[in-house]
């Protein structure tokens, strides 16, 4: 009881295995549901929770209306445009690959700050920008450079990286008027209407048709109630105690989890070349971050998965 400093630390770890599990979670999904489908339940049995714990905790924020338009460009970036790239990539690559591709995210806020704010980009940003390429290169490419990994679903987990990092940019803006339960609850919400359409054009007739599949929907009710809702809450307290600079560090060590939850669960296996190549993204995300203490001005996307 007098020393409670391993419980920030604590919380940080656990919600980067929740967002590793989400990984491998999805994938489960797939075998009977698509990726609208997995959205859009996830994000609606998500924002039913965030609504419930924000009004018993009082930590729910009315929007002002002037603010509204930025709610709704913060949901097109994230969880929009985000998950459409991370879900729809994840049909073509596997769930190692995608977290190392998305585990790139806080990598290119300062670059975004450099483009739209003109922040100054620190050296071990470019080296650590450098060594991280070069690390992802290893774990999509093999040594003819011929892709290993479809470049289809390369591209979409790209994709999502650019949702993202669009999404930083917007919540520069609003961070310092709502609190984080605020604005990931308002989020997820517009975020479920925005996909509704594409749901109801694309899936509702399948969904329909398909029989019930336990396993599957039970990992979309874990990627809502773990990745989408207890992650971000223990995230947030670890940010609240530690810092957002020694918080983020921990993302870092996402790829690994999602490596070893995929082995496990999935038989998912990486060859030697992949392996180094992890470890090479590793290196370069926390080289990338050493200075953010004096140099990060943009915040960094809350971080989904």
């Amino acid at each position: 009881m007098r020393n409670k400093s391993w419980l920030p630390t604590g919380a940080a770890i656990l919600s980067m295995i929740f967002w590793s599990f989400s990984f491998v979670w999805v994938k489960i999904v797939y075998e009977a549901y698509g990726p609208l489908t997995t959205i859009f339940f996830r994000l609606i049995i998500s924002s039913g929770l965030m609504l419930i714990f924000t009004i018993l905790s009082k930590k729910l924020q009315k929007i002002v209306p002037g603010d509204l338009k930025l709610f709704i460009i913060l949901a097109l970036f994230e969880p929009f445009l985000y998950f459409m790239g991370e879900s729809y990539g994840l049909k073509y690559v596997s769930s190692t690959v995608a977290s190392v591709i998305v585990a790139t995210i806080p990598l290119f806020s300062p670059i975004a700050a450099w483009y739209l704010y003109k922040e100054k980009l620190s050296r071990t940003n470019l080296i650590g920008l450098i060594i991280t390429f070069l690390g992802v290169s290893l774990v999509v490419l093999d040594n003819s450079f011929n892709f290993t990994a479809s470049p289809l679903g390369v591209s979409l987990e790209f994709l999502a990286v650019a949702g993202a990092i669009g999404y930083a940019s917007v919540l520069k803006g609003i961070s310092h008027r709502y609190n984080t339960f605020t604005i990931i609850t308002y989020q997820n919400i517009i975020g479920a209407i925005l996909f509704l359409p594409f749901w109801l054009g694309f899936e509702f007739r399948d969904f329909t048709q398909v029989a019930f599949n336990p396993r599957s929907f039970g990992a979309i009710v874990k990627l809502a109630i773990f990745a989408s809702t207890f992650s971000f809450i223990l995230f947030t307290y670890s940010v609240r105690n530690l810092g957002i600079n020694k918080s983020n560090i921990f993302i870092n060590i996402i790829p690994v989890f999602v490596a070893i939850f995929a082995y496990l669960i999935l038989g998912d296996q990486l060859n030697l070349h992949q392996m180094i190549g992890i470890a090479v993204v590793i290196s370069g995300l926390f080289l990338a971050q050493i200075n953010w203490k004096r140099k990060k001005k943009l915040p960094l996307p809350i971080y989904q998965a």
